[in-house]
């Protein structure tokens, strides 16, 4: 381990036992205290959207998802303010939505109020209709890696769970994520969320004019080496603006796929990683991405806007 490293994860998790049971581990697994996802549960009918509220071009008509090939966007003054503002709405929704994240509530119930709370700041939930998508948010428990559908399963105590919130409010998306904690959360489940938060705060502070894209991919992949984790690398961050899925593509593995950022992009990063393998399925439902051999993940996402002196996180709550 780099002494860097091992200066991180002190910082990390200051439980010495903890980070001797992790990076000294011999094989991926996840071998903590928790309820496995095998299917879906109820989905509860679509909620409406008032004919006031501004709507993205798929709400009228099913659309593919987003092109995320091409040249990333350099957005002007105006549309940066339009990101912060939407940015700014998404996190203000999730940090309302982590006091809903208690055992005895469901993930329906948590979806209710986050489109409640979106319609009455006279947004749009963007998931919503996305590429056929039945609900207002994602919301992924345990061993879904990302993608869930709420539905009518209770947390209990032990669940981790994330939270993924985007908004469309006048004509930008702002998307951002976060894993909680439910109840009593055994020590593999609560390093696993910390490690994931700290890896997406490091991807950040790593990014700025002229860096290039893949030097996310490349550090989260030694990241993973070091606490013993694994990145799922089949989802991406993404461009975002006007549109919910655009250029650049995000990798969140080593890549040495080209691109460099530049003032007025416009980005997410939302590394998944696992205490297990990782490969992962659909179920039968075609969105809710669960691990095949089980294990756990964590997930955090955040919308950065690339400046000239550096990266400003857009959906960074304000105190």
């Amino acid at each position: 381990m780099t002494l860097k490293m091992s200066i991180l994860l002190k910082c990390l998790l200051p439980q010495k036992s903890l980070i001797r049971n992790f990076i000294h581990r011999k094989g991926k697994g996840d071998a903590g205290k928790y309820e496995k996802i095998f299917a879906p549960g109820q989905v509860s009918k679509e909620r409406t959207v008032p004919d006031r509220i501004p709507k993205p071009p798929y709400y009228y008509k099913k659309m593919p998802p987003g092109n995320t090939i091409g040249t990333p966007e350099i957005k002007n003054v105006d549309q940066i303010q339009g990101m912060r503002r939407s940015g700014q709405l998404a996190a203000n929704i999730l940090q309302e939505c982590r006091a809903l994240a208690v055992i005895g509530k469901s993930t329906n119930e948590i979806d209710a109020r986050a489109h409640e709370l979106i319609i009455e700041a006279n947004a749009y939930p963007s998931p919503l209709r996305y590429a056929g998508f039945p609900k207002s948010i994602c919301t992924s428990v345990n061993n879904v890696a990302c993608h869930g559908i709420p539905d009518d399963r209770q947390l209990i105590d032990g669940d981790i769970i994330n939270i993924d919130v985007t908004v469309y409010l006048n004509g930008y998306h702002g998307d951002c994520s976060e894993t909680f904690l439910v109840g009593d959360v055994d020590e593999h489940g609560r390093y696993l969320v910390e490690a994931t938060r700290t890896c997406l705060d490091m991807c950040i502070s790593l990014c700025g004019p002229d860096v290039s894209f893949n030097k996310i991919g490349k550090f989260i992949q030694q990241y993973c080496e070091e606490t013993k984790l694994e990145s799922i690398v089949d989802f991406i961050g993404h461009g975002i603006g006007s549109y919910f899925h655009g250029p650049p593509e995000i990798y969140h593995y080593h890549n040495n796929i080209g691109g460099k950022m530049r003032p007025g992009m416009t980005f997410t990063i939302e590394p998944i990683l696992t205490l297990g393998e990782s490969d992962i399925a659909l179920l039968e439902d075609g969105w809710t991405a669960i691990s095949l051999d089980g294990a756990r993940s964590a997930q955090f996402e955040h919308t950065i806007l690339i400046t000239e002196a550096g990266a400003e996180v857009l959906t960074k709550v304000h105190e």
